[in-house]
């Protein structure tokens, strides 16, 4: 991942962290909590893809993980966003921009769904039996009707982001002045449409000219 993908990326799964921790799971919502980072993660991996996706989902978790105030073995939540990453970025189009809100709209439903059952089924697996308690059923219903909501002002925002931050405007401004990036040779184009070796050619020829002009005119007068 190139350097600016890796900076946004961690600003928004940092800032992602703070409005879950600070604000979102102290609403005392009936049921689950809207998830901030799961959309995050598959806003990214829209963009980046299946491998970009998997990378920060593992990383956005794993530091989800360690935040206080977790209560819950470290790297289940990286394990689960890396899934959700990586499956994500496999719905990825080509040129990395979504034509319909339908299609991403059905995958923050399928993650918050697939990430619900996943979150419970490894903590099953290492003795964490809390969503028997709370109900499952209610919790994958409120999962994906907090994420769906809450997708429409965070995923084309994050998307949009991603997308502005690989582009480059130096490499662009080459492109368009002929791959080169000359810029003599594109002022020149443009502009008189002459070389600048002619210039100069043409101003030693003028000097040439010059000096046999006024040598010209000092041996005439020594002739008359």
């Amino acid at each position: 991942m190139r350097f600016n993908r890796m900076l946004l990326s961690a600003t928004l799964v940092v800032v992602a962290l703070v409005i879950q921790v600070t604000v979102l799971a102290r609403l005392q919502l009936p049921g689950a909590v809207p998830d901030l980072m799961l959309l995050v993660v598959l806003a990214l991996a829209f963009v980046y893809g299946h491998v970009g996706g998997a990378l920060i989902g593992f990383f956005a978790g794993l530091l989800a993980d360690l935040a206080p105030p977790a209560d819950h073995a470290a790297g289940r939540y990286a394990l689960v966003l890396c899934v959700i990453g990586y499956l994500a970025g496999l719905a990825r189009p080509e040129n990395g921009q979504l034509r319909s809100a339908l299609g991403p709209m059905a995958v923050v439903v399928g993650a918050a769904v697939g990430s619900t059952l996943l979150y419970a089924g490894v903590g099953a697996l290492v003795g964490d039996n809390a969503a028997r308690h709370v109900g499952l059923g209610s919790l994958l219903f409120t999962a994906a009707v907090y994420d769906l909501l809450l997708a429409p002002f965070t995923v084309p925002l994050i998307m949009w982001l991603a997308r502005r931050a690989d582009n480059n405007p130096l490499s662009e401004a080459q492109s368009a002045g002929g791959g080169g990036g000359d810029v003599a040779a594109g002022w020149l184009t443009t502009g008189t449409g002459l070389k600048i070796g002619s210039q100069r050619g043409g101003l030693r020829v003028k000097a040439a000219r010059g000096r046999a002009a006024r040598a010209g005119r000092i041996k005439g007068v020594k002739r008359l």
